[in-house]
């Protein structure tokens, strides 16, 4: 039988960790152990948050904030989630279902009659679960929200029959916006900010566009090099391991959505490693048990793992991906089983 790497590396860390001295230190002490190991192997930079029983048992920072390598980070910094933020979009779908300014059902074109006839085709539901046939964005075509428009406009026909297959691509996630401020008559922006991010009092998250923010975690590889600034464009989000789980919380205690809403945006196309609203998310009699999704952004690597019935959270992100980040949130993780 075959054992990876990173299945060998993960024994051995929990093997050290449940040595009979190791064992009787406190699970924050022993998650400290792992991520110094890892911080100091140079396989993680970035901050990491564990919640347990509803407290916060872990919340500390490792690393530098950009590749100077002069300032280390902080549990203020900020970071680039990828497609964690795709989350924001969805929920806001289903809060306009719930309002009854839409339908999963709806057409496309119903809302951007001005896209071409294949808006007659796609629903608010194929945008959900990736499986509208959209083609991707054409980024070198790409500097700001209004050519990301013309964008979708210029689309003549699509890949494939909405609702036959799958594709995860960003058109189908910027369509969402723009069907958002259609509907609400607000920047997709001021919307997330107002009806999300205030009501879950994630008082430090910032969306793209932005300027002059302090505590930004700025991305950078294994040479030092630092990726390129952010396009002027809606969505991308930076936060903190402490909004995040506010996020989660918010989401999970259904102060966003009703129980049906937040089963239905947890539904994927055919097979359960697609995409959902949520990533991945898995359910009880229609009750979220688990909420899994990662995001990458050049070099940021963001990680949310809610285990809701067994009340823990593990959130890590990273401005320096390493590629580490599902190897040591199961670590965290096996900490948090030892009895």
């Amino acid at each position: 039988m075959y054992i990876s790497k990173k299945s060998i590396l993960v024994v051995v860390i929990l093997l050290i960790l449940s040595h009979p001295i190791i064992a009787q230190v406190s699970k924050a002490d022993q998650i400290d152990l792992l991520l110094k190991k890892y911080n100091e192997s140079g396989t993680f930079n970035g901050n990491v948050l564990v919640s347990l029983n509803n407290k916060v048992l872990y919340n500390s920072s490792f690393g530098f904030s950009d590749a100077t390598k002069t300032e280390k980070l902080t549990p203020d910094y900020r970071f680039n989630i990828g497609s964690i933020t795709k989350e924001f979009s969805a929920v806001a779908l289903l809060q306009l279902q719930e309002k009854g300014k839409l339908k999963l059902e709806d057409k496309v074109s119903k809302f951007m009659p001005e896209l071409s006839k294949w808006a007659d085709e796609v629903t608010i539901k194929d945008l959900l679960q990736y499986t509208s046939g959209i083609p991707n964005v054409i980024w070198k075509n790409i500097k700001n929200d209004k050519d990301l428009l013309n964008g979708l406009k210029l689309i003549d026909s699509l890949a494939f029959e909405p609702g036959t297959q799958y594709d995860y691509n960003n058109n189908t996630i910027f369509l969402r916006h723009f069907i958002i401020e259609k509907i609400t008559g607000m920047s997709y922006k001021s919307y997330v900010t107002k009806y999300l991010f205030k009501k879950c009092k994630m008082l430090t998250a910032v969306m793209t566009p932005f300027e002059f923010e302090e505590n930004i975690a700025k991305g950078f590889n294994t040479k030092l090099i630092q990726d390129k600034p952010d396009l002027p464009i809606t969505g991308g989000t930076y936060l903190t391991t402490l909004d995040l789980l506010k996020w989660a919380r918010c989401l999970h205690s259904k102060k966003l959505l009703n129980q049906n809403s937040l089963y239905i945006i947890g539904q994927y196309y055919a097979d359960e490693s697609n995409q959902s609203g949520l990533g991945q998310a898995t359910y009880s009699d229609k009750k979220l048990i688990t909420h899994v999704h990662d995001g990458s952004a050049e070099n940021y690597k963001a990680l949310l793992v809610s285990a809701i019935n067994s009340k823990y959270s593990v959130i890590l992100l990273s401005n320096s991906n390493s590629g580490k980040i599902f190897e040591i949130s199961t670590a965290i993780e096996e900490i948090l089983k030892i009895k």
